[in-house]
């Protein structure tokens, strides 16, 4: 086992020296994180206009290639946003504690198509027969929501917020479960950052990178890569157009491609490392997250181009395609933007 220098703030962050030898062509200038507000309750939401600063964005809140419409504060440790076109929902992970500790007081919160707050604790550990402990990366199929959560994958009716199933891979070797995504045909792959906390706040990598495969069927969850070449695997989004998964690493700076059944990744980009969250426009552009520069970008072949800058601890973003609206959890404030892609 390595030990790995601390993290920043509560999400785990392998120590690898991340290069920043990309093609980022940065268009945009580096804008305010907005607002510092974290309340307790989600009693309101907010349109922000922008800050008055000296530097940063302008009165709209516009850097690169979108403007922020809205900031929606009271989340607790919020970690991803995932849109439901069907149901016109969005719901947010909230870990509401340290990342790794199974404290049982993990929620899932559900939000209007504008981001309004429906229900905070849609979906609450402790409650109604719901385990809960750190919830981070979302997927849905159908009426079932899955998440991550530590060491097991759970799903929930999104509809109720009612348990349905869940899958403990701890004797399979998962140690920090992080994002879900899912194929055309059903499948469910989360991916595995591999990383523990010590008692001194350190991280240690603690054993092989992997990714998780639940098949279409339901009946079991297996390892379906594990190689540390993930560099520890963080973001992860079905790429349509080239039946593949985008793979992002937080403990280096690539960005990779796998194609499921392949023991291999392709490096496809690089860029500041320390990448989080994924997903991909209506037109086929990569938009990722990056703590390292607090931006997200778009990468289009293997060239980076900054769309939001600003964003301090940006993690798994969420995205409504039809309406080009990307939502930005932002993991240190408890807060939800709403950025307008243009």
């Amino acid at each position: 086992m390595r030990t790995i220098t601390p993290l920043a703030a509560l999400l785990a962050c392998t120590a690898l020296a991340c290069s920043n030898d990309s093609k980022l062509q940065d268009t945009a200038s580096h804008g305010t994180a907005g607002a510092n507000s974290d309340t307790a309750a989600m009693s309101a939401m907010r349109t922000d206009t922008g800050a008055t600063g000296a530097s940063g964005a302008n009165a709209r809140g516009a850097t690169g290639s979108a403007t922020k419409v809205k900031t929606i504060t009271g989340f607790q440790t919020p970690e991803s946003v995932k849109w439901d076109a069907a149901s016109g929902y969005w719901f947010v992970s909230n870990i509401n504690g340290q990342a790794p500790a199974k404290d049982g007081n993990g929620f899932i919160s559900r939000l209007t198509k504008d981001g309004t707050v429906d229900s905070l604790h849609f979906i609450s550990g402790g409650k109604k027969g719901v385990t809960l402990n750190g919830p981070k990366g979302i997927a849905i199929i159908g009426d079932t929501l899955f998440v991550a959560d530590i060491d097991a994958i759970r799903a929930f009716n999104k509809n109720t917020g009612a348990p349905i199933h869940s899958w403990d891979v701890s004797k399979q070797g998962a140690k920090f479960l992080n994002d879900v995504a899912v194929t055309p045909n059903g499948d469910v792959y989360v991916s595995d950052t591999q990383i523990a906390f010590n008692a001194d706040g350190s991280t240690s990598h603690t054993g092989t990178d992997r990714i998780f495969m639940i098949s279409h069927d339901r009946k079991s969850a297996n390892i379906a890569i594990q190689s540390d070449s993930l560099g520890r695997p963080n973001g992860l989004v079905w790429d349509p157009k080239n039946n593949r998964f985008i793979v992002l690493a937080f403990g280096t700076n690539a960005i990779h491609a796998w194609t499921p059944g392949s023991k291999t990744v392709t490096t496809i980009a690089t860029g500041p490392g320390q990448f989080d969250g994924a997903e991909i426009t209506s037109d086929g552009r990569i938009l990722v997250t990056s703590w390292a520069d607090s931006s997200v970008s778009a990468i289009n072949g293997s060239t980076m181009t900054h769309v939001v800058t600003g964003v301090e601890a940006p993690a798994d973003i969420g995205l409504d395609p039809a309406r080009g609206l990307l939502a930005v959890p932002l993991f240190n404030k408890g807060q939800v933007e709403l950025w307008q892609l243009r």
